[in-house]
């Protein structure tokens, strides 16, 4: 669809929605795996645009570790892992069992904001996010869309956020949240800094002028705070290592769960722990530790993470041997091309650092802020709602956008939230 048409939706819900309400809407994007400077590298219009007329940060910094699961969780819960629970794409639990790229709720140890805001009387809406299809502790967003469907283009979240945007009061929402693709897929096929990246990132620029377009026809600045995020960034890696063969030549048995940057170990045998941490520090370019004494500063010491933990630094990434990056990855040294990964610790890798943008409502213009926090981008969301953060939050909103933001009361008396739908 072109931008005329979504335009033109846009004018066709504001003529039915009637004039605009001033309770606040808040619009939180996630673009997958876009590092922090990806934006300084050519002509994006759309970003150009929020960053002249919004504020932009110096980055976002993830927590530990930096991958796609845990960091969406901190941005929706304002918690880090140890607290939120969701220590990686994949785990182990002793009660739930296996996680795996899951959308479960039941895994998430902490409120997330669209639980938070359903709590007090803000309707929310969920286009795509970690933890959000099914109900946390008996609260859901009233509007959602399941399942999961990475092969989704942008076009259909674009129409989809002004329809809502464009519902009468009280029914719209004043929370909506979208995973985008982001340049993701891209920078782990062919590394950070290929045209292939580049050009990913060029097409959402597209898909996010449409979106501001659509925003400018429904004349939502005014109540409307568009927020947009990434998760993690990206590296370059140049060679894999299989943690569980590792251990195997060493007579350590484990199921290992390897995760790129980290490897989290279930020990057949709980007393090798010591061995197991002996034989991976052998290894250069690699750190070990029993989970008990994981450095407190990453925030990583939860029953979750299994008895031993792995982490590597660049350009080493910690692959099984059936995964097909740790198959091409000789492939791809040998014609001169690099593989992306990220994971690795955001404290000590500025590549992992993300990206933060805003415009609309309690925005200044060409505001330029610091480095920022992932963990206090729930916290910002819900002071420019005029809520509550999160229960288990452990950010500060950004009193750059927060303390110009006329926080208007919100409507007292809500009708009782719908079953949540997909075809809202």
């Amino acid at each position: 669809m072109s931008r005329r048409p979504v335009a033109a939706l846009a004018l066709v819900l504001l003529s039915l929605a009637g004039a605009a309400s001033a309770r606040p809407v808040v619009i939180l994007l996630s673009f997958d795996g876009v590092r922090h400077d990806y934006l300084d590298r050519e002509p994006l219009p759309a970003f150009e645009r929020i960053a002249r007329e919004g504020a932009r940060a110096e980055a976002l910094v993830p927590i530990f570790p930096s991958t796609t699961f845990p960091n969406h969780v901190a941005l929706a819960t304002g918690a880090h892992a140890d607290v939120h629970g969701i220590v990686g794409n994949k785990f182990l639990d002793a009660k739930l069992g296996e996680f795996d790229y899951s959308n479960d709720a039941r895994f998430l140890d902490a409120e997330p904001l669209w639980a938070a805001a359903e709590r007090q009387g803000v309707p929310a809406a969920v286009f795509f996010w970690v933890g959000s299809e099914t109900d946390w502790r008996g609260v859901g967003a009233r509007y959602r869309k399941a399942p999961f469907d990475g092969a989704l283009g942008e076009r259909e979240k674009v129409e989809q956020i002004l329809a809502w945007q464009g519902l009468p009061e009280p029914e719209r929402p004043g929370l909506i949240m979208a995973w985008w693709h982001g340049a993701d897929r891209a920078g782990h096929a062919h590394g950070p800094d290929a045209e292939e990246t580049r050009e990913a990132l060029r097409a959402q620029d597209r898909e996010l002028g449409v979106l501001l377009a659509g925003l400018d026809a429904l004349e939502a600045w005014d109540h409307t705070t568009l927020l947009i995020v990434s998760d993690h960034g990206m590296t370059a890696y140049t060679k894999t290592l299989d943690v569980e063969e590792l251990l195997a030549e060493a007579g350590v048995g484990a199921r290992v769960i390897h995760s790129m940057a980290t490897a989290q170990i279930h020990l057949k045998q709980p007393d090798q722990a010591l061995l197991a941490v002996e034989v991976l520090r052998g290894v250069p370019g690699l750190a070990a530790w029993r989970r008990d004494e994981i450095p407190a500063a990453l925030r990583y010491r939860s029953p979750r993470v299994g008895d031993v933990l792995a982490l590597a630094d660049p350009p080493l990434a910690l692959l099984p041997p059936n995964d097909p990056s740790a198959i091409f990855v000789g492939l791809a040294r040998l014609f001169g091309r690099t593989l992306g990964g990220h994971g690795y610790d955001p404290a000590r890798f500025p590549e992992m650092h993300g990206i933060f943008v805003a415009l609309g409502r309690g925005v200044p213009k060409g505001a330029r802020l610091p480095r920022v926090r992932t963990i206090d981008v729930a916290a910002t969301v819900a002071r420019l709602l005029g809520i509550e953060a999160p229960g288990s939050s452990e950010g500060a909103p950004l009193a750059v956008l927060t303390e110009g933001a006329a926080l208007e009361a919100l409507t007292p008396s809500m009708p009782p939230a719908p079953p949540p739908s997909s075809a809202r």
